[in-house]
């Protein structure tokens, strides 16, 4: 998976999503027009402190800007919980599942 262009297109789905033109979002989170112009096209990929700007301005965190997808289907969201599992420790992961049997039964 290119995690990279991920990152673009979900900063792109995310200003259409809030209506916002490019010009209203590279100035909100001080991006020149060209430069988010630039990330939305996949031709530059946004540093450290771009990234916080953007998830400031959507109020999500880096994670959340990784994984959106407005329109996830079951698969792709079950792959996007997989890819997230595979990261935990065994402690973690006996944690989540004591928590997904009880949310299930729910």
């Amino acid at each position: 998976m290119d995690y990279k262009k991920l990152i673009n297109t979900n900063i792109k789905k995310l200003r259409q999503l809030n209506s916002l033109t490019q010009e209203e979002f590279a100035e909100k989170v001080g991006l020149s027009l060209q430069g988010l112009s630039n990330i939305e096209r996949n031709r530059y990929q946004p540093n450290a402190k771009t990234i916080d700007n953007i998830c400031n301005a959507f109020k999500i965190c880096p994670a959340e800007l990784l994984l959106y997808n407005q329109n996830n289907d079951n698969e792709e969201i079950i792959k996007n919980i997989g890819f997230l599992l595979s990261k935990c420790s065994k402690a973690k992961l006996k944690k989540i599942y004591t928590i997904i049997s009880i949310l299930i039964k729910l």
